[in-house]
């Protein structure tokens, strides 16, 4: 401990608040709450820790902390900067995600609907969250049918009487608060009776308009009778997104049971509003090795609710929380209402409990194997890749480089970068080759070899190495797009760079072959190996990036091209040729009609390519 920090620990308050713990660079590591600051950071230099704090406490450097009136403001606080720093030994929700919520604007005059992600202690009505998309719209969708609000963003209260209502008052989708004969009063009664609707009260609202509907039916009012009947029909389709009843009384809970293995849990959280589930999702949530179960369902309540009073009454948890009281305060003052906290231990309760483990443990075990499938994809192919091969180290980055041109003509190259086995495109390269012409991908090849690794030993002789994209950090294997031929002209300008030494291979895609420098024959990796598929899904890359830097250059007209030398073919006709043929070759054996239908091309311009050609042909053949 150095002689600042044992300062500062002297200086400690006692006083609640929340403590933030940093290493030697000033980036903070921990946050913490405490409701006497002096005797909980003390305690962490005090005595003998698990292998996880041991770890944090000898990488402290510097404590600062802030005070608070409160322990519910240090909880507030404490998920704030949790939330803005993101320490490395906090656990941590790794979806940050918001599900949609119906908002209504109560506090105006003319209230409409909304759709917001985030719920705000203003107010306001908000009614959700929707884990469906296609049920929240169907939601909407129904209440407009059902209630005719606004949907404009007009302020009605400058425009009202001044205008003309808009379609949806024709269609009766609107009751116009615009018009100058409909009150506040008037518009705010109708709100209320969707608020109802939300909140699941919709029997009267149902009895209303099965009266109406039949009332309609007995004046022989079949269209207006036809109306209510969709309304009630939009109803039932709007409600039956709500599964079946799982308790009797019409009770309101969150259910949450969590799942961990190693560094890995899982939350499963259940909405159960009115005796009814109306959904699930399931939260990742990133955990240090030795953190308790305990541990991560405190910390999991405190993140999943600190930023949203949608809050209910009751919170039905798989483990014990150790300041359970302190908890629920804390998010009693979120609420604005009483908050139970509560681990059933046996009924119908520890049933659904049992439930959302069984939902938790499920994802986590999907989850173990998609990281499973995604390593041998990845990092598992890079091994499968050292062995199959037989590399001195590990390639855990990968250069591959292509060569792209049009019968020769117009040569560029590319180079992307596989980290770990995955693409690092902040790190791809692309070069027009600037020395060689005509049809030699030897020297193409050679060209932008040179040109890469010069530049990556210019950066490092200036001290460039800060970071993954800078030409200065080598690769620990090449591979060129090409047999025996590509591979000896890259070889020779790595070594005579003074980078030879890092493993180069040459891909053929005859037979998808192997081949290494100063060896006549290829190796052959087994068509069903990880490392055979890795290695084709980084040339495939290279050529992939390698035809649409061509193909970018083609289209701004950006590339040379033996069209330059034809008199009267400027940029634009050039460009649009190069659009319409595929290759050079093409324009050379079109005939003139061909030409002529091209964009931006006449009969004078076709016909002077067409000369162009057959004429040097004619010339050469007399020779």
């Amino acid at each position: 401990m150095n002689s600042q920090l044992k300062d500062k620990l002297k200086d400690l308050p006692e006083k609640s608040g929340v403590y933030l713990m940093k290493d030697i660079e000033g980036n903070v590591i921990y946050v913490g709450k405490a409701k006497v600051l002096k005797n909980r950071v003390k305690s962490y230099f005090n005595g003998s820790h698990d292998s996880k704090t041991a770890v944090m406490v000898s990488r402290v450097e510097n404590v600062d902390w802030i005070i608070t009136d409160s322990e519910n403001e240090a909880f507030a606080l404490e998920m704030n900067l949790i939330k803005e720093y993101m320490p490395k030994y906090n656990i941590m929700l790794r979806d940050d995600k918001h599900y949609p919520y119906i908002r209504i604007d109560i506090k105006s005059d003319y209230p409409k609907l909304t759709v917001v992600r985030r719920v705000k202690n203003d107010g306001m009505k908000y009614y959700g969250p929707y884990f469906s998309a296609t049920s929240m719209r169907n939601t909407i969708e129904a209440v407009r049918k059902i209630f005719p609000i606004r949907s404009c963003n007009l302020n009605i209260t400058a425009v009202k009487g001044k205008m003309r209502p808009c379609l949806n008052y024709d269609i009766g989708r609107c009751i116009a608060p615009c018009k100058a004969d409909v009150s506040i009063e008037e518009y705010k009664s109708l709100i209320e009776k969707m608020c109802n609707f939300l909140d699941g009260n919709d029997d009267n609202l149902t009895n209303e308009i099965l009266e109406r509907m039949q009332d309609a039916a007995k004046r022989q009012e079949y269209e207006e009778a036809a109306r209510y009947r969709d309304i009630l029909q939009d109803i039932t389709k709007t409600l039956s997104f709500q599964q079946r009843v799982i308790l009797n009384k019409l009770e309101t809970f969150d259910i949450i049971g969590i799942a961990r293995k190693n560094t890995k849990a899982i939350a499963c959280i259940m909405v159960l509003r009115g005796g009814k589930i109306i959904g699930s999702e399931n939260i990742s949530i990133d955990v240090p090795m030795d953190s308790d179960e305990n541990e991560i369902a405190e910390y999991f309540i405190k993140s999943y609710y600190s930023d949203s009073n949608a809050i209910p009454l009751n919170v039905l948890i798989s483990h014990d929380i150790e300041e359970a009281q302190e908890m629920e305060e804390f998010l009693a003052e979120l609420r604005g209402g009483p908050v139970h906290i509560r681990k059933p231990e046996k009924g119908e309760k520890k049933r659904l409990i049992d439930m959302a483990l069984e939902n938790a443990t499920a994802s986590i075990d999907r989850s173990i194997e998609q990281d499973k499938r995604r390593w041998d994809r990845t990092g598992g192919a890079v091994v499968a890749l050292q062995n199959a091969l037989a590399l001195k180290r590990q390639p855990k980055r990968i250069e591959a480089f292509d060569i792209s041109n049009i019968q020769g003509v117009d040569s560029v190259a590319s180079m992307v970068v596989f980290v770990d086995g995955v693409a690092s495109k902040k790190s791809y390269r692309r070069f027009k080759i600037k020395t060689v012409e005509g049809a030699n991908d030897f020297a193409s090849m050679a060209e932008v070899i040179h040109r890469r690794f010069k530049r990556g030993l210019e950066e490092r002789e200036k001290g460039e190495f800060s970071t993954e994209n800078k030409f200065s950090y080598f690769p620990d294997l090449v591979v060129i797009d090409g047999g025996k031929g590509q591979l000896s002209a890259a070889r020779k300008a790595m070594e005579d760079l003074g980078v030879g030494y890092i493993e180069t291979i040459g891909l053929a895609k005859r037979e998808e072959e192997v081949f290494f420098p100063n060896k006549s024959e290829p190796a052959i990796i087994a068509k069903a190996s990880p490392a055979l598929h890795l290695l084709q899904r980084i040339r495939d890359e290279a050529h992939r990036f390698a035809i649409t830097y061509h193909r970018s250059l083609r289209q701004k007209g950006g590339l040379k091209s033996e069209l330059d030398g034809i008199e009267g073919i400027g940029p634009a006709r050039r460009r649009a040729l190069l659009l319409a043929f595929p290759t050079i070759s093409a324009i050379k054996n079109a005939e003139v009609d061909e030409l002529s239908a091209v964009q931006g091309m006449n009969k004078k311009s076709a016909q002077t390519i067409y000369e162009y050609y057959h004429t040097n042909e004619s010339a050469e053949e007399e020779m």
